[in-house]
């Protein structure tokens, strides 16, 4: 797999969280972060799946440019950060893809997120674990699995979507 295509839901930098609504087929202003808080990196997900949560699959775009809502790119899947998010007492898996434009220059030799500074990875799972907090929710992140395990669960996954 060289490269998927993507969605940007919320841009890096943004306090508001956008979300596509399916059905009507725009961009939804979801929520509010904060003050002091904004999403690190852009946000997105990878059309025609779908997650346990029922959502389409969650990807973080790491990119030294910022997008916008709707932005639809190529891009390079170069890990995953197998998450549990739990509400009232039920825990869901909620995997977040990361991925880099193919159009990047600064990231473009990464090949796995194993590859990215530990300070890069604390920050996203800090990010996850605050934004959940704040809405009520837990997370933990449970494993961040490499390039080959992302593109190996993102085939099953695509498998599964295009068989119902």
């Amino acid at each position: 797999m060289d490269t998927i295509e993507i969605v940007i839901e919320t841009p890096r930098g943004s306090v508001e969280k956008y979300s596509f609504d399916q059905e009507r087929k725009v961009f939804k202003l979801k929520k509010i972060l904060p003050t002091g808080m904004s999403f690190p990196y852009d946000f997105g997900f990878i059309p025609d799946t779908k997650g346990e949560d029922g959502d389409p699959l969650d990807v973080v775009l790491l990119s030294e440019f910022k997008s916008f809502p709707g932005c639809y790119m190529d891009c390079r899947i170069i890990g995953v950060l197998i998450c549990e998010q739990g509400e009232d007492g039920k825990t869901i898996r909620n995997d977040r893809y990361v991925a880099v434009p193919s159009l990047s220059t600064m990231f473009r030799d990464f090949k796995s997120v194993k590859e990215l500074p530990e300070d890069k990875l604390d920050e996203l799972e800090q990010f996850f674990i605050n934004y959940n907090r704040i809405r009520g929710k837990k997370f933990k992140l449970l494993k961040i699995g490499s390039a080959d395990k992302a593109h190996k669960m993102l085939l099953k996954q695509l498998r599964h979507a295009h068989s119902h």
